[in-house]
């Protein structure tokens, strides 16, 4: 009976999985966030370095690890070291910083690897791992699954090095201050901030310091939101997914825009000085018209998920402006432009890669990209806002039971080509299976928002008959 169950759970630890779309997450003292198990993953990320499966540029491997302001944080990043330590690996503890600012210093620092501890926009119980090479890029899926492997499969302990190779920890002061310049110089040296009110809400998250810093230090008056973290409020109705107490700030201060980012700062959504939001698709599209205007944007193309609004499209296409989509999902934008060399790329959400400056979203550098816009332009935030005309939209999602080929469901394909001939030109349909619920997505643009309902409650009727 022993053996039974030892084969059992040998069975169980097989079909386990660690990575989701965006690294390890889970709430936190729950598997997978447990201190055993993130030791392991800290042994298996020093056992890929030592064995050369993830490239070092340094016989010596030091890995830099940063974190948010989560309470958790603590806990997981000594859990991360002590298991990279007992492999050799000697680790760079950088305290709260975004997400970006680890990918650029893996890179500048010459390390290893860089690893953030962040639930990025969940609440403050849950947390994360975030994992980068040597070159500031996250690592492939296949380095994730083989780190899953050898936290379910292997014996850790048996690779472990005699005891006077074990690895040493130590702090860096001065990692915000690098990051803090590094964002300043993606700002033209020639424009300054000076006389610009801004309100910022850092989401009481890992920009909390950093932020401030970059826009006061380039002359803006800046009103601060949300920078007083207690462990437990990052994200509490602050920062990127909850933009209205930043709409109501610009107006009650008069300021001339607002910048928000999330817990980990890699997205931000703005608002004009009228308490507008301007998302992620303006962003990308004010930016795209600016840097194809000085003959910047490469090979005249941007990157955007399936999600972006149809009135961004129409946009770029009437400005002789390439519109690449991909799946939803950040690394899927930052492969795409990657794979073609493209500088441009994003989420609505607030994702955006600068690929001149940046391996991944960064919400600081999106904001000073919109900021360079504003000032050589001489517009209002409102101005630039009006740009991009979102084409009006409804989503509903469906519960299913079961998946299956859509195209195999009768009718399917002939009710969808029906609406997209119907659509040609003014908008679009876009029906997927959601990744993580059991849930299917069904997208309809266009400039009736009557039309647009009915046709989607279509759609619904058919797919809900059919897998539920």
């Amino acid at each position: 009976m022993k053996n039974s169950k030892q084969d059992s759970k040998g069975s169980d630890k097989k079909n386990q999985k660690l990575f989701g779309t965006d690294g390890i997450r889970g709430t936190a003292n729950v598997e997978p966030m447990t201190p055993g198990t993130v030791v392991k993953v800290g042994q298996a990320i020093g056992l890929l370095l030592q064995r050369g499966i993830l490239k070092s540029p340094s016989p010596i491997h030091k890995v830099v690890i940063g974190k948010d302001t989560r309470l958790s944080g603590y806990m997981i990043e000594q859990a991360l070291s002590s298991g990279l330590n007992s492999m050799g690996i000697y680790v760079q503890l950088v305290g709260p910083l975004p997400t970006p600012g680890i990918g650029y210093l893996s890179r500048t620092m010459r390390a290893s690897a860089g690893i953030v501890i962040s639930a990025s926009h969940n609440a403050y119980m849950d947390n994360g791992i975030k994992i980068f090479g040597s070159d500031g890029y996250k690592i492939d899926e296949s380095i994730e699954k083989e780190i899953e492997r050898l936290v379910f499969e292997e014996n850790l302990t048996s690779h472990l090095p005699p005891s006077r190779e074990v690895g040493r920890t130590k702090r860096i002061e001065d990692a915000q201050g690098r990051y803090i310049v590094y964002a300043k110089n993606t700002f033209p040296l020639e424009q300054t901030l000076d006389g610009l009110r801004i309100v910022l809400d850092t989401a009481n998250g890992a920009a909390y310091k950093v932020a401030p810093a970059i826009f006061e230090e380039l002359g803006a008056e800046v009103i601060h939101l949300g920078d007083s973290p207690n462990g437990i409020n990052i994200n509490d109705k602050v920062g990127a997914l909850y933009p209205a107490k930043l709409s109501e700030a610009v107006r009650e201060y008069r300021a001339d825009l607002g910048i928000s980012v999330d817990g980990d700062a890699d997205r931000v959504i703005m608002c004009d000085e009228k308490g507008e939001i301007v998302n992620g698709d303006h962003i990308l599209g004010l930016c795209a018209l600016f840097l194809k205007e000085k003959g910047l944007l490469r090979d005249n193309s941007l990157v955007v998920t399936h999600m972006s609004n149809f009135g961004l499209e129409k946009k770029m296409n009437e400005n002789g402006i390439r519109v690449i989509k991909v799946g939803v999902g950040d690394k899927y934008v930052v492969e795409e432009m990657r794979k073609k060399n493209l500088n441009l790329g994003g989420e609505q959400s607030g994702h955006i890669i600068f690929g001149d400056h940046s391996t991944t979203g960064d919400g600081c550098v999106a904001a000073l990209a919109v900021l360079a816009v504003l000032r050589e332009s001489g517009k209002k935030m409102s101005e630039l806002n009006s740009l991009i005309e979102d084409v009006p939209q409804v989503l509903i999602n469906c519960r299913v039971r079961s998946r299956k080929d859509l195209q195999e469901i009768v009718g399917y394909h002939q009710l969808l080509g029906q609406i997209d001939e119907e659509l040609k030109g003014v908008g679009r349909t876009f029906v997927r299976f959601s990744g993580t619920e059991p849930v299917i997505r069904i997208l309809v643009e266009g400039p009736s928002k009557i039309k647009i309902n009915q046709y989607a409650e279509q759609i619904a009727r058919l797919l809900e008959k059919e897998l539920s």
